[in-house]
């Protein structure tokens, strides 16, 4: 299986704003005091504009689908954590933690993607298990090594272990299983969605290790990606906070790698992880302050990554 994808699907918002119902979990969201709702939305509107042309220049398949002002669903930006796309043609929904989040999962969106040419042979839906209070909340929750046929989860409200080891079996992937904490006002406590501090590409893996507090549970975690010829590019908690593990490897023109991420986690980055990672790809950087202060989310979670087959 390939890890990488020429194609990403991306909901540009109509109604964009920080997430009552997230902010309970996600300790990343901001309140923009100094900006009207409208405000905001027009702001995350010409970011994402701005991002989905950056995208386009160097050759990245981008499937744009507008949100709908009905129903209300503030974190629209953010699909893919209500579905992933496979290659063998399978589409899978997943149970998401935020009611309004749960508005998000449209059908139209499967129709578009077949109207350019994509194909879908099954649908998996996990979204039953919201009934019983159980989440995990797509390739947020868990980060897939496609290739190597693994798949890591840092447990969280949003991440069940029983969920995650269901969607495992179901797609053959070994579970690699862990909790990983950021410090809130003094306290460690879980960090929502495993993609804020684990990055895998295909030759390298950005990782925040340190917040893997359990340290047997670290060494397993490094170890599993070690073995599989990654080379390891920590970061440290300070730099997940500016979403410097929330990026995504994607393929351009000619098979051009790139690695996507916010201005706010390039710029923490230092010189010698940048040398590093541009030993392996070309970094695409856009500026998505807004989308992050609201949504607590970054460029990763903008792109639900389309690894459908397409009609000959």
């Amino acid at each position: 299986m390939n890890q990488t994808t020429n194609s990403v699907l991306m909901i540009r918002p109509v109604a964009f704003r920080m997430n009552e119902q997230t902010v309970v979990n996600n300790y990343y969201q901001k309140v923009l005091d100094n900006l009207l709702p409208a405000a905001v939305n027009a702001k995350a509107q010409e970011e994402f504009d701005a991002f989905v042309k950056k995208l386009r220049a160097v050759g990245v398949n981008v499937v744009v689908v507008d949100d709908t002002a009905n129903p209300d669903t503030p974190d629209s930006i953010f699909p893919n954590n209500w579905i992933s796309f496979h290659e063998n043609g399978d589409v899978v929904l997943y149970p998401m933690f935020a009611e309004n989040r749960r508005e998000e999962r449209r059908e139209d969106v499967l129709d578009i993607l077949e109207d350019q040419g994509f194909v879908i042979n099954e649908i998996m839906d996990y979204t039953s298990a919201e009934e019983d209070g159980f989440y995990l909340e797509g390739t947020g929750s868990v980060v897939l090594d496609r290739e190597n046929g693994k798949a890591y989860c840092a447990l969280s409200p949003r991440a069940d272990e029983e969920l995650f080891i269901e969607f495992c079996e179901d797609f053959e992937f070994s579970p690699v299983l862990f909790e990983a904490f950021q410090t809130v006002d003094g306290e460690r406590k879980l960090i929502y969605h495993t993609n804020v501090m684990l990055c895998i590409g295909d030759t390298f893996a950005v990782i925040c290790s340190e917040s893997i507090d359990d340290k047997k549970e670290r060494k397993m975690v490094l170890d599993s990606l070690r073995s599989d010829g990654k080379e390891i590019i920590l970061i440290t908690e300070a730099q997940a906070s500016s979403f410097a593990g929330n990026m995504l490897e994607v393929r351009g023109t000619d098979d051009r790698r790139y690695l996507v991420m916010s201005t706010s986690a390039y710029q923490s980055l230092t010189k010698k992880q940048i040398a590093q990672l541009e030993e392996h790809l070309t970094i695409l950087s856009s500026s998505l302050d807004t989308i992050e202060a609201c949504g607590g989310g970054s460029a990763r979670c903008m792109m639900a990554e389309v690894f459908l087959p397409t009609e000959e």
